[in-house]
């Protein structure tokens, strides 16, 4: 009878693990698969080195100093949203992160985890916590949806929109306007926010069933104080948290922009709208959970919406300018991507040895109750 009380808690980790083992094997063979059979095949690997290597010390150190720059705009945004947040804090923390989440398969959930962390060492509240984690999500991902809807308005402004862009664009637009819709009636009444806050307990408590795991209670209050927070924090500075935001998504595309022009890819041949197009829907894929950040799909849909806009334009042999797209978009993700990773190790030591921002954890219970407040 107690049997299966006693060896539950066994089996629950080592499903977890063969999970997380599973998750890793798959997007291992993934990456390695468009890595080694795929993109050989678009252009070898020697002809795109050698157009790397033909940059000048003048191009290189403009491309670092553009992804130094779009480092920074993702540390601004997060004081923007978490008010006392210093800017090393927050490239500490997101470098750390953004690390971990470019590492493992669903890292996303662990870096989480660590950032919370970093901010209750350093004395924040478990809700500006939260409250920095679901804002700076929700203008991200609104950023990511509306980008693709902008820029294909811009192409067809100028008579170079394609049939292509139409439908993922359309689908960006249904999914952009649910998404305002369910955040704009969380805002506007207390009982909305219930309302959706216990709807999405449900949903994700049934996601749990499956895996045997407690429901989740309590997401009903918790979307009302999180409503109160919200409007106090967008009341205040909404402006710097969209100006931020903006700049941020801007930044990065301008380092592919410039690693583009850098290797020979001129204007004529893929215009700027046309290269913001490729970006705007190649960053949808980087929340693909097969691979961390999309590795190995955003390097595909680079490389292909670039060679597609280009190719009937190419004042080069089209060897060539694959070479070239193809160069440019793995110098991009090396830069944004790949260069994350070390640098994240060395953050989190800065986090570990760093004592002077250290402070002991707030006691949450004594934050101000704050479900009465009404609106």
């Amino acid at each position: 009878m107690n049997t299966p009380a006693v060896t539950e808690p066994i089996h629950h980790p080592q499903r977890k693990r063969v999970v997380r083992t599973i998750q890793i094997v798959i997007s291992a063979v993934v990456v390695i698969g468009i890595f080694a059979g795929i993109l050989p095949k678009i252009a070898s690997y020697s002809s795109v080195w050698k157009t790397i290597t033909n940059l000048t010390w003048l191009e290189l150190l403009t491309l670092i100093a553009a992804t130094v720059f779009n480092l920074f705009t993702y540390w601004w945004q997060m004081m923007a949203a978490m008010p006392g947040l210093k800017l090393g804090q927050a490239a500490v923390n997101n470098q750390t992160s953004t690390s971990i989440a470019n590492i493992f398969p669903g890292g996303g959930v662990i870096a989480v985890g660590i950032a919370y962390a970093m901010f209750r060492s350093w004395g924040f509240t478990g809700s500006e916590i939260a409250l920095l984690i679901s804002t700076t999500g929700i203008w991200n991902s609104f950023m990511k949806l509306g980008l693709p809807v902008v820029s294909l308005a811009l192409l067809a402004a100028t008579g170079h929109a394609t049939k292509a862009l139409l439908i993922p664009a359309m689908v960006g637009v249904v999914i952009l306007v649910a998404s305002l819709a369910l955040f704009a009636l969380l805002l506007w009444k207390k009982r909305f926010a219930r309302a959706i806050g216990e709807g999405l307990g449900r949903t994700w408590s049934r996601i749990l069933r499956l895996f045997r795991r407690p429901p989740v209670t309590g997401w009903g209050e918790a979307a009302v104080r999180f409503r109160h927070q919200t409007i106090e924090l967008v009341a205040r500075r909404w402006h710097v948290l969209t100006l931020t935001t903006v700049v941020s998504h801007l930044a990065l595309y301008f380092v592919l922009l410039l690693a583009l022009r850098h290797v020979g890819v001129s204007e004529h041949e893929v215009s700027t709208l046309e290269v913001l197009a490729v970006f705007a829907f190649a960053r949808l894929l980087s929340a693909a959970p097969i691979t961390p950040g999309g590795v190995g799909f955003v390097e595909l849909a680079l490389i292909g919406g670039l060679y597609a806009a280009g190719r009937h334009h190419a004042d080069v042999p089209l060897d060539v300018f694959k070479a070239q797209v193809t160069a440019a978009a793995l110098l991009f993700r090396a830069l944004t991507y790949g260069v994350q990773i070390p640098l994240g190790a060395f953050t989190y030591l800065i986090w570990q040895r760093k004592k002077s921002w250290r402070k002991a954890p707030p006691d949450d219970s004594a934050e101000p109750a704050i479900q009465s407040v009404s609106r």
